[in-house]
């Protein structure tokens, strides 16, 4: 994804929202998918889903994905569903076209894999249903933190006339 300003210094942190549920269509919710985030912090909300600016541990809490884990094992516990920034500001150390390892997800009836790999400082966990019923797919977007114009100690978004905004993610799907 890119954008250039044209005149002035303008907040850019473009983000992709495609759904993912590895079992198929209409194979059921996505519980039962084991994920991995390469991130050991989340940007917490307020009441209104904004970020409150703090950068917490995920460890030994619902959040923490720092090891495969089920999707449905915390999701209890974290309201409606996760819709939570992840902090990759601490990749994993694996890097492939130059971009880091953010997150694996698995389905472990079909075997499906999907590994997705970034250059942006957060990925969105997202695991609320739309067109399909609640937990029917997971959402992995990469992107600048939420509400990181108005966090000094979050990385700027703010991107100046002339220069690019460029952030790239990539898809890779494979099975074992």
């Amino acid at each position: 994804m890119e954008a250039v300003p044209k005149n002035k210094p303008t907040p850019i942190s473009l983000a992709q929202h495609t759904y993912w549920n590895l079992g198929g269509h209409k194979s059921g919710n996505i519980l039962d998918h084991l994920v991995q985030l390469s991130a050991s912090r989340i940007t917490p909300v307020d009441e209104n889903s904004i970020p409150t600016g703090e950068l917490l541990p995920v460890k030994g809490t619902p959040f923490d994905f720092t090891s495969e884990k089920k999707v449905g094992i915390s999701i209890g516990e974290v309201g409606i569903g996760y819709d939570h920034n992840y902090v990759l500001l601490e990749y994993s150390g694996q890097e492939k076209s130059g971009l880091n390892h953010a997150a694996k997800v698995k389905e472990p009836s079909s075997g499906r894999v999907l590994n997705l790999w970034t250059d942006a400082p957060g990925v969105q966990f997202y695991t609320e249903g739309a067109v399909y019923g609640k937990h029917s797919g997971l959402c992995l977007e990469t992107q600048g933190f939420p509400n990181a114009i108005n966090q000094p100690n979050f990385p700027s978004i703010v991107v100046q006339p002339g220069e690019k905004y460029k952030h790239s993610m990539l898809f890779e799907f494979s099975v074992e």
